[in-house]
């Protein structure tokens, strides 16, 4: 009799994927991908007082994230030829700018997952009502209220983990090789945007690169790291400061380094002197701001 072939690593199947989890296993194939990578560092005291200033004048939730992602929109209006998408093999710019926020969803079964919440047209808006657009949408992606996102993570439950890769192949190439407007069919019409925001600080991260979603088109992912206190130099002493790394990934076929470094410098200037760039924190009652109590 021949004798069973011995196992090298002990192991047992692990608990069934998520959505995003799944999602990802059809995504990412073997590492060849173009995604180049860039960090900055940002001071960040002013940027926490007009958080706290338009909290308390506002009554609104002001984030870190909601800054990077204003700031985001608003650099790529500034250096337009950023805001493109590969198609057809090379680059085609986008007349709108969008802006991708992940969220963690709460699980139904108690594990957390991903999932998004994009905002168009978002460099027209003022900060004010970027902020309140953009949590009502957050708000209607955690309650599960947004029918068309949850009919797609439905969707996406039932096709085998084989042939998830080839159907998000599929659908990227229709989406936007094709450019054609899935909306009849009950899908969004471009759900990712042109740059997507996660918030590593919200986990308690310093810093991380994110992976380029292929599917998604997306050429442009930053991450705002946790904000922490170092030393720093001011007129010659050392003092206790405020800084936040902010990483980029990035498609290097379609956006090169130059313009990365653009589009970082011009967020940081903008966490940097928010007031400056934005204005002073509406108050109550003004057409930026929300009436308290």
């Amino acid at each position: 009799m021949r004798s069973r072939a011995r196992v090298d690593l002990d192991l047992k199947p692990a608990p069934p994927p998520g959505a995003f989890r799944k999602l990802a296993l059809g995504t990412w194939r073997s590492p060849r991908d173009p995604s180049a990578y860039a960090a900055l560092e940002v001071r960040m005291e002013r940027a926490l007082a007009y958080l706290d200033a338009y909290r308390a004048r506002t009554g609104r939730r002001l984030t870190v994230t909601h800054l990077v992602a204003k700031a985001a929109a608003d650099a790529l209006r500034r250096y337009p030829e950023m805001n493109v998408l590969l198609r057809w093999n090379r680059p085609w710019q986008r007349r709108d700018v969008g802006v991708c926020v992940l969220v963690v969803q709460p699980g139904e079964t108690g594990r957390a997952d991903l999932t998004t919440a994009t905002l168009h047209r978002a460099d027209e808006l003022s900060l004010g009502t970027f902020v309140e657009t953009m949590e009502s949408r957050i708000a209607d992606v955690r309650a599960r209220r947004d029918a068309v996102i949850e009919r797609g993570k439905r969707r996406s439950y039932r096709i085998p983990g084989l042939l998830m890769g080839l159907a998000l192949r599929l659908l990227s190439f229709v989406w936007y090789t094709l450019n054609i407007d899935l909306r009849w069919v009950g899908m969004p019409r471009d759900p990712f945007g042109s740059v997507a925001v996660t918030s590593l600080g919200s986990l308690g991260l310093e810093r991380g690169y994110v992976a380029l979603v292929p599917y998604t088109r997306v050429p442009l992912l930053l991450a705002p790291g946790a904000v922490r206190q170092v030393p720093v130099v001011e007129a010659g002493e050392l003092v206790p400061g405020r800084q936040m790394a902010l990483t980029c990934t990035w498609d290097a076929r379609v956006i090169d380094v130059d313009g990365v470094a653009r589009v970082l410098r011009h967020i940081g200037a903008a966490l940097e002197d928010p007031e400056g760039t934005w204005g002073p924190p509406p108050g109550p009652g003004s057409p930026d701001g929300a009436v308290v109590g």
